[in-house]
């Protein structure tokens, strides 16, 4: 018998486990270990960004019991989910479709009831026996905050439905988890397969965890997204306890299904909801925003397979169906990969989309910051983003952290004139510009905006397309963006610009980001970077078509070499 409890080190951000079940008609859905139907757990850790996990190659946690599940399951990558915010992103993998689509527009929102959710299908049309326990779920309105007209009118108009969407339905503190999976397991039919959604508050803010699960602030590697100064380093270091702690506790969960003999049978999903709740993070739409650990285990599942196709907190509900042997409904846009996780043939999504909102039950004020309020929408390709900022007089401000030691020093730098430009630029620019563009391979902790400059013109009005297909099909209430013109094009195509469709818009990218001393071309120093000497030398003699010594973005543009005089 595997043994998945492990004595964790430092804690966990709050997490998405999840159980997928079987029988599908496709060949490619494996049955679990006594040919049943196994049985679906969904743990959901709270504010938990990529990569804050020992699998995924960071070294600032100790997750062992997540690590475990990667080692002996799937791990992804590149899962993004559908909004940096969490009542939104829960909306999206309940319900297999965008936050707009499911009418979740306002933080303290309950779900209408007309959005059917993943646990009601399963026990409907698959026989689960299904529950929600842990945090928070949010997806009720705005329970405890204060607000007594608001739960007035949401109690007498019937408007919290999770009590009949699901069997069992208990809220509790981290600790109190395992109890409660236990009381879950207890009160199960045993002829029925079950869906447990567990919540965990780790590593949401505040971060309280024991000195014991805390690293030393100094041992610490940050991004490069934020200012390597002290209160960041101890901030982050409050983050790393919180995560660590919470491995902990999804040890302790594993457990219990371990002594039930129940994990055979059982697909375990971890996900995280968004994004931490530090700079760059929750609530924006950059990728420590959105992009969140994504681990499957389970029967039918190839040990240590990683992926880093596009995945969406849309296509969860719909993967979950189709493990299950379940039709998915066509009103969910999300779409299953499932075939990626057994390792059948899938067709990797072009983009995900990610969308931001109203955050909490802050009312408007004047002097409000993009904390409490911010509408915007992004698209994201392999390798670019396209950012859409309809708010952008708002000043930037961290969701739930604007108050702490860091956000308070970099602010007093930036007042006194002592904070870097880069970071000036990055975090007090006001106003924000209304369009971003990324190049995700040679900037990825997006800080170069490259919205609107000429030789990335083709390449933004497809991403902006993309966009506005995507809002005009989830009826989104915000305006769409403004489309770039054929003329516009045209005016802004680069001189010297190889011409025809061979050109790739990835390589002009990386042409820009190769040219250091930037004089409009490449030579074989430049040319070579991070490449193999002797590959950079085969390619540079086939790219340097009138054969100078140098090559230009005519030469380096095109995806194939192009011909020589």
């Amino acid at each position: 018998m595997r043994s998945f409890l492990f004595p964790a080190v430092l804690s966990v951000t709050c997490a998405l486990l999840y159980v997928a079940i079987l029988p599908v008609a496709i060949g490619s859905t494996p049955d679990g270990a006594d040919g049943k139907r196994p049985n679906i757990l969904l743990l959901l850790s709270d504010d938990h960004s990529y990569p804050y996990l020992s699998c995924y190659g960071d070294h600032n946690v100790k997750t062992p019991n997540i690590d475990r599940l990667a080692k002996e399951g799937f791990a992804s990558h590149r899962f993004f989910t559908a909004c940096p915010q969490c009542v939104p992103s829960r909306a999206a993998l309940m319900t297999g479709k965008s936050p707009v689509a499911a009418r979740m527009t306002r933080f303290s929102s309950p779900l209408p009831a007309d959005q059917i959710t993943l646990p009601e299908i399963l026990r409907e049309q698959g026989g689960y026996y299904t529950g929600i326990c842990g945090r928070s779920y949010h997806l009720d309105g705005s329970v405890g905050r204060g607000n007594d007209v608001a739960d007035t009118i949401l109690r007498e108009n019937n408007l919290r439905t999770f009590e009949n969407r699901v069997q069992f339905l208990q809220g509790c503190r981290d600790e109190a988890v395992p109890g409660v999976v236990e009381e879950f397991l207890d009160g199960r039919p045993e002829d029925q397969p079950f869906f447990l959604w567990a919540n965990f508050s780790d590593p949401h803010h505040v971060w309280d965890a024991p000195q014991s699960w805390r690293p030393d602030p100094k041992d610490l590697s940050l991004p490069a997204h934020w200012p390597d100064i002290p209160e960041m380093r101890e901030q982050f270091a409050d983050y790393c306890a919180e995560v660590n702690r919470l491995d902990d506790t999804v040890g302790k969960v594993l457990a219990v299904m371990e002594n039930r003999e129940l994990l055979d049978n059982t697909i375990v999903v971890f996900l995280g909801d968004n994004g931490a709740a530090l700079p760059h993070g929750k609530g924006s739409l950059y990728d420590p925003g959105s992009n969140v650990p994504c681990i499957i285990h389970g029967p039918g599942i190839a040990k240590s397979t990683e992926s880093r196709n596009l995945l969406s907190g849309e296509d969860v509900a719909p993967t979950l169906l189709e493990a299950a042997g379940l039709s998915i409904p066509k009103s969910m846009t999300g779409v299953s990969f499932w075939s990626l996780v057994t390792g059948a043939d899938y067709q990797s999504r072009p983009y995900v989309y990610i969308e931001r909102g109203p955050h909490g039950s802050a009312s408007v004020s004047v002097n409000m910051s993009s904390s409490g309020y911010d509408l915007g929408r992004a698209v994201r390709s392999d390798r670019f983003k396209f950012i859409y900022n309809c708010t952008p007089w708002l000043p930037y401000s961290p969701v739930d952290s604007a108050s702490g030691p860091a956000w308070t020093a970099m602010k007093k730098q930036n007042e006194e004139g002592t904070l870097a430009d880069q970071w000036k630029a990055a975090y007090f620019t006001v106003p924000r510009p209304v369009y971003e563009l990324y190049d995700l391979e040679s900037d990825s902790s997006e800080l170069h905006n490259l919205a609107g400059k000429p030789e990335f013109a083709e390449l933004e009005d497809q991403l902006r397309r993309a966009l506005t297909e995507k809002m005009i099909l989830d009826f989104d209430y915000l305006p769409l963006p403004e489309p770039y013109s054929e003329a516009t094009r045209r005016t802004k195509q680069p001189s010297g610009r190889a011409q025809g469709s061979e050109v790739d818009p990835a390589r002009v990218t990386r042409f820009h980001a190769l040219d250091r001393d930037e004089d409009g071309k490449l030579s074989p120093v430049e040319f070579r970077v991070n490449r193999n000497p002797e590959e950079a030398a085969r390619w540079f003699s086939q790219r340097d078509a009138n054969q100078d010594g140098y090559v230009d973005l005519r030469e380096f543009a095109p995806r194939s070499p192009i011909s020589r005089p």
